[in-house]
């Protein structure tokens, strides 16, 4: 086997590449800081809530903006499966991109330092995570070993050192922890000062609590299991929409010999939400996980399921079927899954069948939006 060959990384933006995909109630005046970062890519803005408040982005943003009536008239009924009053709406932002690679982030997310004081460019470390491969079959104890200064380790299966295409890249923060209701409510004050210089494979197997403030995908590789639920106004819970979208995608991830990587890039999350709010949105997923996460630990998709568009319909085929004793939303939740993928293939068809619906949706976008 030959050793290892890590790319050089460019230092140009990629921005033929890449999407940034925000969801958002509020005017992006965040944006400013993440100016140096952010300015050479195209932003998708998903507005939630009352589609009449006007969002404002500052200059010099080359973005689109959707709020809940174009969501309604781009895909028609099939709207119903985008979550309404919840940061789930962003997926609406993946559904419409036709980049390789997509990096959403939170509006209440700035732009962190490493310990040397410099700013962090997340899109630059998203990209090099996934650009370059991941190890879930076997754990390498200097994490990953294509960064920089890094190598496997003795006895490490040289049969087993080209890794795997990386899927997802799932960054982390600094300062307010992404804690749920009751943890917060019992640890007001912490914060998270840790840096952790390491980005590892999440190994074969193994589930993790996915936070979509500071994370980052290939879009061609998992974009259709990166659906964020039905959840928020209307339904039962809220604020485990990456919370599904991370265990659906790492299983399809597993199944389809891809890998997830976390770690670096940091970045700075400025505001805790109110703990009793949330503890009214999760309540019912606190209870529910238990018997849920379970389930995907011990689920097996057939081998019929070479991709993820597949092994996502059959994951919401056997999640209505096996788990629709906890609550009835779960039959809806699973049939919004299947909805999903129907509006994800009128999107990214087949490419014998590009040209035709291309046609179809091209009046469908709506003109950028610019001050």
């Amino acid at each position: 086997m030959a050793p290892k060959q890590v790319k050089s990384f460019p230092s140009v933006p990629l921005k033929d590449e890449l999407d940034i995909v925000i969801p958002t109630i509020r005017s992006l005046d965040f944006l400013e800081v993440w100016r140096p970062f952010f300015e050479p890519y195209h932003l998708i803005i998903v507005q939630d809530g009352d589609p009449t408040k006007v969002i404002k982005v500052p200059d010099g943003f080359d973005y689109d903006l959707y709020n809940r009536n174009d969501i309604n008239r781009i895909l028609g009924p099939k709207a119903s499966c985008i979550s309404f009053k919840d940061g789930g709406c962003r997926c609406f932002g993946f559904l419409v991109s036709k980049k390789k690679y997509i990096y959403t982030v939170d509006d209440d997310c700035f732009v962190a330092k490493d310990p040397n004081g410099k700013d962090i460019n997340t899109v630059e470390q998203h990209l090099l995570n996934l650009k370059t491969p991941s190890t879930p079959f076997f754990f390498n104890t200097l994490y990953d070993p294509y960064r920089e200064g890094a190598d496997f380790v003795r006895g490490y299966p040289f049969s087993l050192r080209e890794g795997v295409p990386t899927a997802v890249s799932h960054g982390l923060w600094l300062n307010i922890p992404d804690y749920d209701a009751p943890t917060q409510l019992v640890k007001p004050l912490e914060r998270n000062t840790r840096y952790v210089d390491a980005v590892m494979t999440i190994p074969k197997g193994a589930f993790y609590p996915m936070c979509a403030m500071n994370l980052a995908f290939d879009r061609e590789l998992i974009g259709p299991a990166m659906y964020f639920g039905l959840m928020g106004d209307g339904q039962p819970i809220s604020r485990y929409d990456d919370m599904l979208a991370g265990w659906c995608s790492k299983l399809i991830c597993d199944h389809l010999n891809l890998g997830v990587k976390t770690g670096l890039p940091y970045l700075w999350h400025s505001k805790a939400s109110n703990p009793f709010v949330n503890l009214r949105k999760e309540y019912k997923g606190l209870f529910w996980q238990e018997e849920i996460i379970p389930f995907f630990q011990t689920l097996t998709l057939p081998k019929e399921c070479d991709t993820a568009a597949k092994c996502y319909v059959e994951l919401a085929k056997l999640i209505k079927e096996k788990l629709n004793h906890i609550d009835p939303y779960i039959v809806r939740l699973a049939d919004a899954m299947i909805t999903w993928i129907d509006a994800w293939e009128d999107f990214n068809p087949p490419a014998e069948a590009v040209p035709a619906v291309a046609n179809a949706k091209k009046d469908t976008v709506p003109p950028k939006k610019s001050k």
